[in-house]
């Protein structure tokens, strides 16, 4: 892209809804036998073993051919991107929008026909640190995200008043009861003006925060009830939740036990503020780009979300992923391949993976019997690093779930790869927690890499890989510090060129993981292949990326 082109890029606040003009596909002449782009193929001949089995050549020089200095340029621009729009990349916000219009400049640039497909999100950002504190009978401060937390779709204001208890249970029975503010009665008497003070239990937190705002509190504050139990069983924690429509329009915060406790005294007065930008109908984009070349019908989809959390610029979540997918795309671009390379970038991945459910939910039933395989590739250059590999099996893991069928052999293949050049690598849990959630739902078999967020890394692991055992793999996961310098070099040039091998590898293979499964000897199942390079040492990779949507807790 031009520095001038770029500079627009940055400048936009918004991109305005693109007419994508159709590609016409070019009628390449087969290449010369044994070469593409220089680099030797794969045999095409029809016994050629299953490509996990061993990589051929063509498939590790076009991994080698990945340069870290040319991943590390896209990071650099995503990073100068969040720069110029508030310090974030997410989703619905001009820094993901910008993040959209790079993404896509340079994969059509590139020839690849790009479609930028529009769905709609929940949308919601506080534009200043909330404000939650006790004026008397004697001062008292609050954290946020210690002592209280601002309740999603919230709405926005500051009041200074009287708090007043909406059908307490203090102290807090046994088992929790209460049913504070569930009733229209319950409000009997509220003030109007005053802060609506009210227990969790029962009912939603949206019934809560209605009956409040129909009585005429000024905000509300919901507390935690008290009980005390194991993690999230304990009734006394910080309580995180959210409303679920943009009916409410006065500030509501979600509090610990011990903060509700102390603003119940007799003649409690508070100031509750928040400034909140809330949005449930707001519109991002994902962006998609296919190649003109291959199979239509024999897809192999790579992804990566490209929004960031609201707190940062996610350059290691997940500007890197999509910086090794987005040069895999370009350096893929001349490849005269046997099946359709098609890449994603995906929106709203923070939010509960919005854009790659949109996706997958708006294919036809022969739309999804086309993809035969998906990579997803989120978090892969983690400063306290594993090579995560996602365990297709469950062999190692140990989840008590069941992939798609083909999903050990993307597997496979990228432990054949890491041990072609030496590098080690462990499984990664198969949860379904990013992109590839949607695509194994439905049946499609996947994979990919991941190097770790907030989890801890092991002191086996700190053996094997680096780094610093019992810290977390990434310090600054969801952070203001999730920038250039928190991006580990090593790790990203080994998934990037392990994305290549594998994306060379199955543009060329007959046999894809997704295609119905080869009867072995005497009309039998296939016989499943044995791990490749032996068992593993080390435990799994039992943090994988995740990503929640608030929920309406009782």
């Amino acid at each position: 892209m031009s520095a001038r082109a770029f500079g627009r890029v940055l400048a936009a606040v918004t991109i305005a809804s693109v007419t994508i003009p159709p590609v016409v596909d070019t009628a390449w002449a087969a290449p010369p036998p044994g070469t593409v782009r220089g680099l030797a193929t794969s045999a095409p001949v029809d016994s050629e073993p299953p490509p996990e089995s061993s990589l051929s050549p063509a498939a590790k020089a076009f991994g080698r051919s990945i340069k870290l200095a040319s991943v590390k340029r896209h990071l650099e621009r995503l990073q100068e991107i969040a720069k110029a729009n508030g310090g974030t990349r997410a989703a619905a916000t001009p820094g993901h929008e910008a993040s959209v219009g790079y993404v896509a400049d340079r994969l059509r640039a590139a020839g690849y026909r790009v479609t930028l497909q529009e769905f709609e999100i929940p949308f919601f950002h506080e534009r200043k640190i909330p404000l939650l504190a006790r004026v008397s009978p004697a001062a008292s401060a609050y954290l946020p995200g210690v002592d209280f937390h601002t309740m999603t779709y919230s709405g926005s204001g500051k009041v200074t008043a009287p708090v007043q208890g909406v059908d307490l249970v203090l102290p807090p029975a046994p088992s929790p009861n209460s049913s504070s503010g569930c009733e229209v009665s319950d409000f009997k008497g509220f003030v109007r003006g005053n802060i609506a003070l009210i227990q969790r239990g029962s009912c939603s937190f949206q019934v809560k925060a209605e009956r409040a705002q129909a009585a005429g509190a000024s905000g509300v504050v919901i507390f935690n009830e008290g009980q005390p139990g194991e993690a999230l069983a304990d009734r006394r924690i910080l309580l995180r939740g959210s409303v679920n429509t943009s009916s409410i329009k006065i500030p509501i915060v979600g509090a610990t036990f011990a903060a509700g406790k102390e603003l119940s005294v007799p003649g409690a007065t508070a100031t509750l503020a928040v400034d909140a930008e809330s949005d449930p109908d707001r519109k991002t984009r994902n962006v998609i780009a296919e190649s003109g070349q291959g199979d239509p019908d024999r897809v192999v989809m790579l992804g990566a979300h490209l929004d960031s959390v609201m707190a940062g610029p996610g350059i290691n979540d997940n500007g890197s992923g999509t910086a090794g997918v987005l040069e895999t795309a370009l350096a893929a671009k001349d490849l005269r391949t046997r099946n359709r390379l098609r890449f994603a970038f995906w929106g709203a991945e923070e939010l509960g993976l919005l854009g790659s459910t949109h996706y997958v939910a708006d294919l036809s039933a022969a739309e999804k019997a086309r993809i035969k395989l998906y990579l997803n590739f989120d978090m892969i250059a983690s400063p306290n690093h594993v090579l995560g590999i996602y365990d297709g099996d469950n062999s190692d893991t140990g989840l008590d779930t069941h992939p798609p069928a083909g999903s050990d052999r993307i597997e496979k293949l990228f432990q054949s790869y890491f041990d072609a050049v030496g590098k080690p690598h462990q499984d990664a849990d198969f949860t379904g927690r990013s992109d590839y959630g949607p695509f194994i739902k439905v049946g499609i078999a996947a994979g990919g890499l991941f190097t770790g967020a907030e989890g801890i890394k092991s002191a086996e692991e700190a053996e094997k890989f680096g780094g610093k055992a019992w810290a977390p793999y990434d310090e600054c996961y969801h952070q203001a510090c999730d920038t250039l310098a928190n991006i580990d070099d090593r790790a990203l040039e080994a998934n990037a060129s392990a994305i290549a091998a594998a994306a060379h590898t199955y543009a060329y293979a007959r046999d894809l993981p997704g295609d119905p499964v080869a009867p072995g000897p005497a009309g039998g199942p296939r016989v499943k292949e044995p791990r490749i390079g032996g068992p593993r040492a080390g435990g799994g990779l039992g943090h994988e990326h995740r990503h929640e949507p608030p929920g309406l807790l009782r």
